[in-house]
């Protein structure tokens, strides 16, 4: 018998930085993603399936704009130049150690040949056993059932900041194609950017009439798009983690709580219909997700976990550990890899003991009723951020697997086929940003953004809409085509996050203004006539992501109706409770 499922959800996401610098900010993120999080996460999924028979079920997101760049030839021959520099410069370390006038230099040279054959096998793994196509090998476990793969929006654009349903449409039907080309299938499941998520509305239209903006699951409806994953508070109220808003400027920061939302009545234990469509809404468990990603209370900050902040001052290698959360960088302990393994060992034991726990306590408590633990995590935790965490994955599956088979692994959809939802919730205007809403995308730091964004927003359908028919002009569809791209990009949500949190708030700028200048220069050829294509070609070369866009997904979209509210709630979605 079993006690009740398990949806473990992944989402991988990184902005677009081919060509577009390569350290501290560029490439190289995309080159340590892969090395320390995708190959090392594939490897996991194919040595469970291939040595032990174990199907991961493991439900992975990859932003349509990751994918590209994992599909790119440049970037692939940029990974292995980057894994023979690492190898080059840990291979000198191993030539330095021992050295009798360095502490614990065996054990030095002890870890650099760890990091030796570490990179070696990851650089194997790309090149024989994946053939630099990261693509096709997540393809073949998907198609084999052992992972499900989501979509997203194509360059995780904030949705809900978005002015026009034609852009927003736009985002999701691009990305959604771009899923379907590369892996072969349609995605019935996405990652909405950032959770951001909001309601219809109504406004005043360009005729002065009344007039109604669609909720953000329509558009997901209109593009075959199934369910999406939310934040706990989202579903339950309550207070959501971090719910303070921040206000200051270069340092200068107040600390403003944001009001407390009355719990619902509902859990996270089931999904739910949204209202508007027939898309469904999968919340994550805050204990099960908590215990993970919390670098103060999870697992990652435990002391024998690596280090991720230092590194050796000549070859970058990593040789230390956490050791504590209150210890300073120089007096760090250097690093056991037995020791971390050792670790892993205990808290998957500790993990897949609490998913049980979890669910067999929810049946006892509703009368025999199973429930739904979702939980939902920035794959780049796994690896890159958390060294040990793939390892913490591929143990966990494993454990449940052999030893706690009441627990029942499922990827999103096959959940949502075997357990469709039976009531329907409108969720408020939401993120898992600081508050929990959308101040970390819109606040003072970034509100010059916007005007330029919904401007790009009007030109592009407005241009468009001139085209409705795709122009005999090769150069003229090439430069229509390229101006959908530059828009594509230039809404990334990522460029406000690393300004609001300036964790590279002057490349996020840069970049930014980059992809506007170039969205204004093809407009200014198309709207004068004169196309340049020596300097088309230019930026063709640089962003070269959607290679089969059509740029008539940005025709415009008729201003809705104000739907009656009988209209609006089908009769499958009764139980239905709004709250705001």
């Amino acid at each position: 018998m079993t006690v009740g499922q398990f949806v473990f959800m992944l989402h991988s996401h990184l902005p677009y930085y081919r060509k577009a610098g390569m350290w501290p900010f560029g490439e190289e993120n995309l080159y340590e993603c892969m090395a320390e999080t995708y190959v090392p996460l594939l490897n996991a999924i194919s040595e469970l399936y291939d040595d032990e028979g174990i199907k991961a079920k493991l439900t992975v997101g990859i932003t349509p704009i990751l994918a590209e760049q994992l599909n790119d030839e440049h970037l692939q021959n940029g990974f292995i130049e980057y894994l023979d520099a690492r190898i080059t410069a840990i291979s000198k370390d191993l030539e330095r150690y021992p050295d009798p006038e360095v502490a614990h230099s065996q054990h030095l040279k002890y870890l650099a040949k760890y990091y030796f054959d570490w990179f070696n096998h990851i650089k194997d793994s790309f090149i024989n056993k994946y053939n630099k196509d990261l693509i096709s090998a997540f393809k073949k476990y998907q198609d084999l059932g052992c992972i499900e793969i989501t979509t997203s929006g194509a360059t995780h654009g904030f949705s809900p900041l978005l002015a026009t349903d034609s852009n927003l449409n736009a985002q999701f039907k691009i990305g959604s194609d771009t899923t379907k080309r590369l892996f072969g299938k349609k995605a019935k499941g996405c990652w909405l950017p950032e959770c951001a998520y909001r309601q219809g509305y109504e406004y005043i239209g360009k005729d002065g009439q009344k007039k109604w903006r669609p909720a953000i699951e329509v558009t997901l409806q209109n593009n075959d798009i199934e369910y999406f994953f939310t934040e706990s508070h989202v579903i339950e109220g309550g207070n959501s983690i971090g719910n303070r808003r921040v206000i200051g400027v270069y340092g200068n920061i107040e600390y403003i709580p944001l009001p407390e939302r009355e719990p619902t009545g509902y859990d996270t234990y089931s999904a739910y219909w949204l209202p508007d469509a027939q898309v469904a809404v999968m919340g994550r468990n805050d204990r099960a997700g908590f215990q993970v990603w919390s670098a103060a209370d999870g697992y990652p900050g435990d002391g024998c976990y690596r280090e991720f902040h230092k590194k050796d001052d000549k070859s970058g290698g990593h040789y230390w550990r956490i050791t504590s959360s209150t210890t300073d960088l120089g007096d760090k302990m250097l690093y056991d890899p037995v020791l971390a393994m050792s670790q892993v060992n205990l808290n998957s034991d500790h993990y897949t003991t609490l998913i049980y726990h979890l669910l067999n306590d929810y049946k006892l408590s509703h009368d025999g009723k199973e429930g739904l633990v979702m939980v939902s995590f920035d794959t780049e935790l796994f690896g890159h951020w958390w060294f040990e965490g793939v390892e913490f994955i591929k143990q966990v599956i494993r454990k449940f697997n052999n030893y706690l088979p009441q627990v029942e692994r499922m990827t999103a959809g096959e959940y949502l086929k075997a357990h469709p939802p039976t009531e329907a919730i409108q969720i408020p205007e939401s993120s898992w940003g600081q508050g929990g809403h959308f101040y970390v995308w819109q606040n003072h730091l970034t509100e010059w953004m916007w005007p330029i964004i919904h401007g790009c927003e009007k030109r592009i359908i407005d241009i468009a809409s001139k085209y409705e028919k795709i122009p005999e002009d090769k150069l003229l569809h090439r430069a229509l085509n390229q101006l959908a791209r530059e828009n594509l990009l230039l809404q990334s949500s990522d460029w406000p996050f690393l300004i609001t949190t300036w964790q590279a708030k002057d490349y996020a700028t840069d970049r930014f203004r980059e992809h506007v200048e170039r969205f204004e220069t093809i407009a200014d050829m198309i709207e004068s006539g004169n196309i340049d294509e020596n300097a088309l070609s230019e930026i063709e070369s640089i962003d070269n992501c959607f290679p089969v866009i059509d740029y008539r997904a940005y025709l415009p979209i008729e201003e809705g109706k104000i739907p009656q509210q009988e209209e609006k709630l089908k009769p499958l979605y009764q139980y239905c409770l709004l709250y705001t």
